[in-house]
C-alpha cells in the first residue's frame, strides 16, 4: 500500500490549543470529525483538557454540573487504596469489578480550519460543550456527516449513567441544533451514510456488550436520521488478527463504484489500533462484500507510536478526489494528522467473501 503521510505532521496537536481554562491544560487534540465548508477544511478536534495539579499526590477530577452549568473538580488522594490510577485517562473503583468512575479529563468540541489542508489554525472558543446531565464527563470523537445544505454533528456522550451518541446539526458552523441522543447507553463509534438507500437512512454503530458479545459493528436504519431500527450485526472481530480485540467505524463511509467503502479502525487485545477496509453493497449495505486481511495503516511514525495513549492510527475523515483518499486520522490518543492513499489500492487489497453485485 502506497501511503502518503503528510510532511506537516502532526497538523493538529496540543500545543497548538489554548486551555478553555487557564487552570486546565490541554493533553488532546485529537479524533476530530472532518467536513469540507465554503472552500475550507474543518476540524471538529475532540480537546482533551486536564485539570492542573500542584500536588502530584492529588488527581482532579471535572465533572460538568448541568444544575449549575459550571465545571467542578473533585479531588482523588493516590494513596486511596480504593482507587486504581494505573490508566491516566480514569479513575477506577476497585469494588466494582474495576469500572471506572470518573475521567481525569473533559472533552469537547473546538474546530481547526485550514485552506490547504495542510496548515491548521485552532478557533479560541470551544464550538459544542458540555451543555446536560448525560455529557457532564465530556463529549468524546465526533464525526460529521453532510446531506444537502447540513451537517450532522454527531459524538459519544458521557455521564455515569453511560456513553451514548448524541447529535446536533448546523448549517454554518456557529449555530446549531440539538437533536438530542440517538443511540443509547453503551454506544459509540457511530457514522451515518451521506445518502440514503433505498429511501432509507443508515448508520453504523458499535454497542459495548456487558454480558454476552464483542465490541463490535453493527448497523440500523431510520426513516428521519433520529430514530434508528432494524438494528443487524454487520462485522465482527478476527482472532489472532489485527482486528481481534476490538472494532469501531472510523471514516464516513463513502461511494465507489465497487461499493461503499468505510475505513474502519482495529484494535488487538494489546491495545494497538490500525485502520482497516470494508466493502459494503452500494444497494443493500448490511451486506459485506470484502474486507482487509491486512490493516490498509497501522502506527509507524513516531508520533503515531508514541503520545498520551500510544501505538494508535485512528480513523476519522475522509476526503474523496478522484482516486486520492485524504485520510484524516488520530495518532496515539494526542494529535491529528493525514495521510494521502489509492481508492483504487484499497479496493485490490481486499479479501472479497462473496461475488460482487
Amino acid at each position: 500500500m502506497n501511503i502518503q503521510r503528510y510532511a506537516e505532521n502532526p497538523l493538529v496537536t496540543p500545543k497548538d490549543v489554548k486551555p478553555h481554562r487557564d487552570d486546565f491544560e490541554v493533553i488532546g487534540a485529537f479524533n476530530a470529525g472532518i467536513a469540507q465548508y465554503k472552500g475550507e477544511t474543518l476540524m471538529l478536534l475532540r480537546v482533551a483538557e486536564r485539570p492542573i495539579s500542584s500536588d502530584p499526590s492529588v488527581v482532579k477530577a471535572p465533572v460538568y454540573n448541568a444544575k449549575s452549568g459550571e465545571l467542578e473538580l473533585i479531588e482523588f488522594r493516590t494513596d486511596d487504596d480504593r482507587y486504581d490510577y494505573s490508566d491516566p485517562r480514569v479513575i477506577r473503583n476497585k469494588a466494582k469489578s474495576g469500572t471506572f468512575e470518573f475521567l481525569t479529563s473533559i472533552s469537547y468540541i473546538r474546530i481547526a480550519r485550514s485552506k490547504d489542508g495542510h496548515h491548521f489554525t485552532v478557533d479560541e472558543k470551544p464550538f459544542i460543550y458540555p451543555s446536560n446531565e448525560q455529557e457532564t464527563f465530556g463529549i468524546e470523537d465526533p464525526r460529521v456527516t453532510q446531506i444537502g445544505d447540513t451537517y450532522y454533528i454527531y459524538f459519544s456522550v458521557v455521564s455515569p449513567v453511560g456513553i451514548g451518541e448524541s447529535m446536533v446539526s448546523t448549517t454554518d458552523f456557529v449555530n446549531t441544533k440539538h437533536h438530542g441522543m440517538i443511540f443509547g447507553p453503551d454506544n459509540k463509534d457511530v457514522l451515518i451514510f451521506p445518502e440514503k438507500v433505498n429511501g432509507k437512512y443508515y448508520a453504523l454503530h458499535r454497542p459495548t456488550m456487558k454480558s454476552i458479545g464483542n465490541p463490535e459493528i453493527w448497523i440500523a436504519e431510520s426513516d428521519n436520521l433520529l430514530y434508528w431500527g432494524n438494528h443487524k450485526h454487520l462485522l465482527g472481530l478476527r482472532e489472532g488478527m489485527w482486528d481481534s480485540g476490538r472494532i469501531g467505524g472510523g471514516a464516513v463511509p463513502f461511494r465507489t463504484d465497487k461499493g461503499w467503502l468505510e475505513l474502519y479502525h482495529g484494535a488487538t487485545e494489546d491495545h494497538r489500533y490500525c485502520m482497516g477496509a470494508v466493502l459494503l453493497d452500494l444497494n443493500d449495505p448490511t451486506k459485506v462484500i470484502a474486507r482487509s486481511n491486512k490493516p490498509v495503516m497501522e502506527p509507524e511514525a513516531e508520533y503515531e507510536k508514541y503520545g498520551f495513549f500510544g501505538d494508535v492510527v485512528f480513523s476519522c475523515g475522509a476526503i474523496v478526489e478522484g482516486d486520492t483518499v485524504k485520510m484524516f486520522y488520530g495518532v496515539a490518543d494526542t494529535s491529528m494528522a493525514c495521510a494521502e492513499l489509492s481508492v483504487q489500492e484499497i479496493l485490490d487489497s481486499l479479501e472479497y467473501i462473496e461475488a460482487e453485485a
